[in-house]
């Protein structure tokens, strides 16, 4: 990790008066969290086009329960860590940064309730959803759940309490479309953003991939957070290699 490079990147995210962060898998390996690429990837156990898809469901809710309740469950025993932190405090004091992010852990949500950061501008936007609220297959209603998954039958499967039908996890599936409107919010942020630091992404899932490229078209800066070499390394105006945790305190300031 080179100083001059955190010192540079850290003046230009200062002097920026609007600023997106997009986080990818990489910001909460350090937390402990499986990524979905990478030879610990959750991938290489489980294919996504048998567990990850509205059919899956529809044609075996339990076992894609049983899965995602595992998931919760490892994720569970994850706290954010200093990059987490680091944003949110960040966000907290300075204003006019908004976290957009691809991660399901909502440990970016659990960081900023501990920063007092929530609300409005402090809630990071959730491309995919989170492992921890459901919505009902009947009449659509969302909402937090952090309960225990009994996968033991269809019957004993978690059930919404106005209708009746069954939940499942408020995340997009493959084969669906991204929310609407976290999708226009998160692009909005983009063409107004004067810098888009990138932490942790292979930058390769789209559409969120695009949003880097949205700022540098429009004449922002992009700064990239990660240990390895990505498909937007040759568009990032700076790229520094190194793990999250190690360089995100150093970029927007240590939390307290």
């Amino acid at each position: 990790m080179s100083e001059p490079q955190i010192e540079r990147a850290g003046r230009l995210l200062a002097d920026a008066r609007e600023v997106l962060v997009l986080t990818g898998a990489g910001i909460s390996a350090d937390s402990g969290v499986p990524t979905f690429r990478g030879p610990d990837g959750l991938w290489k156990q489980h294919r996504p086009e048998q567990l990850a898809t509205p059919h899956a469901f529809a044609h075996d809710p339990r076992l894609v329960w049983e899965w995602y309740g595992w998931r919760r469950e490892i994720v569970a025993q994850c706290s954010p860590n200093e990059a987490h932190r680091a944003l949110a405090v960040w966000v907290m004091r300075r204003g006019g940064v908004r976290i957009v992010t691809q991660n399901v852990d909502g440990l970016h949500g659990l960081a900023a309730e501990a920063a007092g950061a929530t609300g409005g501008g402090g809630d990071p936007l959730e491309l995919h959803g989170s492992l921890f609220r459901v919505r009902c297959t009947g009449c659509g209603e969302g909402r937090p759940h952090r309960e225990t998954i009994d996968a033991t039958s269809v019957d004993t499967l978690p059930r919404c309490e106005a209708c009746g039908s069954l939940l499942r996890p408020a995340v997009v599936w493959f084969g669906e479309p991204l929310p609407e409107d976290i999708l226009t919010e998160a692009f909005g942020l983009a063409d107004r953003a004067e810098a888009c630091l990138v932490i942790g992404t292979s930058a390769v899932v789209q559409p969120a991939a695009s949003l880097a490229t949205v700022v540098a078209h429009g004449g922002g800066l992009v700064i990239e957070v990660n240990p390895d070499p990505t498909a937007l390394t040759p568009s990032a105006t700076i790229s520094i290699r190194a793990r999250a945790a190690d360089a995100v305190p150093e970029l927007v300031g240590e939390p307290d």
